[in-house]
């Protein structure tokens, strides 16, 4: 009779694998099962950009919104200023006032600038003697907390913008003496050249 071979299956034990080996083929088995998921990383991070834009956007949207209502109040208020003046002017009569502006108000932000200068001798091999130096200087906005938790540039000056041209229609407007004390007015009020100043007559 022929003997029958017995295969006897051998099991690995950890002891026989260590502990170095077992540290690498674990480390494989998370690599590839981070591998296996790709769109689900990076569709997170497109989505965590995508929210950070959009409330980018909606912040810069309110700021530019807020600005142009800031200058239309203010070129209301020109506008009634001046018309309650020359209203009150004999011979103008009835009176329409139009202003255009210089871009908008300007915010001056503080600024910290610190500086540092660096300076340098140096000797050649001949003897010769050189010096140089450099000076290298960063501005960086101070903020402030803007009571929501979020750091806000501390503004020192808001600057009014400039008056870019005075249009007036009153009554008087045909007679010459009215025009130019109308003109001289706005020049004076608004330091503005005589070229950028209009007077009309009012159609009635």
């Amino acid at each position: 009779m022929e003997k029958e071979k017995v295969k006897e299956k051998k099991k690995l034990s950890i002891k026989e694998i260590g502990p170095a080996r077992l540290v690498i083929l674990l480390m494989a088995g998370i690599f590839l099962l981070v591998l296996s998921f790709p769109d689900m990383l990076s569709s997170e991070n497109s989505s965590k950009d995508n929210t950070a834009k959009q409330d980018y956007k909606v912040k810069e949207n309110t700021d530019n919104t807020e600005t142009d209502d800031e200058t239309e109040a203010y070129i209301n208020e020109l506008e009634n200023r001046l018309k309650k003046v020359l209203a009150k002017v004999e011979g103008i009569g009835d009176v329409d006032v139009m202003i255009t502006l210089k871009g908008s108000k300007e915010k001056v932000i503080l600024k910290d600038g610190p500086y540092t200068q660096e300076s340098m001798n140096e000797v050649d091999g001949e003897g010769g003697n050189r010096d140089s130096s450099s000076i290298s200087k960063e501005d960086t906005t101070v903020l402030v907390n803007g009571g929501n938790g979020e750091g806000v540039p501390y503004v020192i000056q808001e600057k009014e913008p400039e008056v870019e041209g005075v249009v007036v229609i009153a009554e008087g407007g045909g007679n010459a003496k009215i025009m130019t004390e109308i003109m001289e007015a706005a020049q004076v009020l608004f330091d503005v050249p005589a070229h950028k100043v209009k007077v009309m007559k009012m159609n009635k």
